[in-house]
């Protein structure tokens, strides 16, 4: 027997199934409510409170701190798994045998080349131009380089599409970065791997040997698994609501891109540098801003702590802490704003204020550190962000696709004016 929810309005009960996902969640499927009560909507700014979609791909439990990526535990992935695994995993269902995971990497090295003419594109962007907004362009215009729409009823074209945003992405993100910096646009090496290709070509300088350092390969690797997907967030929505009129791939792409630079979403990483840097600006006293983040009355607010989602501790920060520790002490880098940056978690950590209410450092916070040792820019963090996140759009275009989900189409409740006439402009 289907569960049912009763809701009573004006005399008048209406009954609704309430289904259960794999992991006990429960939901009130309300998609007749308008037809069986005659035109009642619900209201629901941000859909905190609402489902958008039945979606295989991503588990989160905010309350207990869990992340699975298709029942697999993010804790796992990230010691066991490289990026181009979890990747495929997401896309796909799957962890790839090792045939599919070598034909899947040879497959992108096939596709790895962008056209010369998107060359001309980027030149066009001064280089003042946020890397977010070239990002977006970028990504939009491979629409200008591969017009022909996705048929979803092909396996073999969608696994071809997937293969090729896979492949020419990194160059984008690469190419972005040294545009930025002023260096020379490079192309990848086919004898590196996926993580490795992607830091040879953001960093490896004109006049030197590319040299890899495996910490920070292992550091870059985990934080693009600890970013590939986290269920039904800003970006995700969006492209998936972009996807559902039969938007491409490569469109739905650069929506999710524009939706994830805002400093609420993915721009949080780069909103904690610029933090730092504040702080470091005015002396550096982190006890000053401890005390600053805890009185109400102060406008000012502590990036990095904490997390929309999770109410407990984010598990990806737990991960990624280390790789932050290893990465710092292997390069050795002397800079005041990481110093600050140790300072904050530590007095956080300890804190009572914090502790009791569990404004931990999150991903956000640890990513941005790792990010600046490695030389990264921080206008190009949520670039970053970006890059690790595109297996999760891909797989939940892939998803939305598949399941044939019917175009995105929100309701409102109207409180403009009622019908009133015209009046002429001399009368007015």
């Amino acid at each position: 027997m289907t569960d049912k929810a009763t809701l009573e309005y004006n005399g008048q009960k209406y009954e609704f199934p309430v289904i259960k996902g794999s992991e006990d969640e429960l939901a009130i499927d309300i998609k007749t409510l308008r037809s069986a009560t005659g035109g009642i909507t619900t209201i629901d700014p941000g859909y905190k409170n609402t489902g958008s979609c039945s979606s295989a791909i991503t588990f989160l439990d905010g309350e207990k701190g869990i992340l699975r990526y298709r029942g697999y535990s993010i804790e796992e992935l990230a010691e066991k798994a490289d990026f181009l695994e979890v990747a495929y995993l997401l896309i796909f269902g799957e962890l790839p045998n090792k045939e599919q995971l070598v034909k899947f990497h040879a497959d992108i090295k096939e596709e790895s080349h962008v056209d010369e003419e998107m060359k001309k594109i980027l030149d066009s962007f001064p280089k003042s131009a946020h890397p977010m907004g070239v990002l977006s362009s970028l990504t939009s215009a491979l629409i200008a380089f591969n017009p022909s729409t996705v048929d979803v009823s092909s396996e073999k074209a969608m696994y071809h599409a997937i293969v090729r945003i896979l492949a020419k992405f990194p160059v984008l993100v690469a190419w972005t970065m040294r545009k930025k910096k002023g260096l020379p646009l490079d192309y990848g090496d086919d004898s590196l791997g996926y993580v490795e290709n992607i830091h040879k070509m953001m960093f490896k300088k004109p006049t030197q040997t590319y040299q890899k350092n495996e910490i920070v390969i292992e550091a870059l690797d985990k934080l693009l698994i600890l970013h590939a997907d986290h269920e039904q967030n800003c970006s995700t929505s969006t492209v998936r609501i972009v996807g559902s009129s039969h938007a491409g791939l490569f469109a739905s792409l650069s929506a999710g891109i524009s939706a994830l630079w805002g400093p609420l979403h993915g721009g949080a990483n780069q909103a904690v540098l610029e933090m730092l840097e504040a702080i470091e600006a005015d002396g550096g006293d982190t006890k000053k801003y401890m005390a600053k983040a805890k009185d109400k009355s102060d406008p000012f607010r502590l990036m990095g702590f904490g997390h929309r989602v999770y109410k407990n501790f984010d598990p990806r920060a737990k991960i990624i802490k280390v790789a932050a520790d290893e990465v710092l002490a292997d390069l050795g880098i002397e800079d005041p704003i990481l110093e600050i940056a140790k300072g904050l978690e530590k007095e956080a950590l300890e804190d009572q204020y914090f502790v009791d209410r569990k404004l931990y450092p999150n991903v956000d916070f640890y990513s941005g550190i790792i990010y600046r040792a490695l030389g990264i820019p921080t206008e190009m963090f949520t670039v970053m962000f970006a890059l690790g996140r595109l297996p999760g759009w891909i797989a939940q275009w892939r998803e939305m696709r598949l399941n044939n989900e019917p175009i995105g189409r929100p309701r409102q409740v109207y409180t403009g004016a009622n019908s009133r006439g015209f009046v002429e402009v001399d009368q007015r």
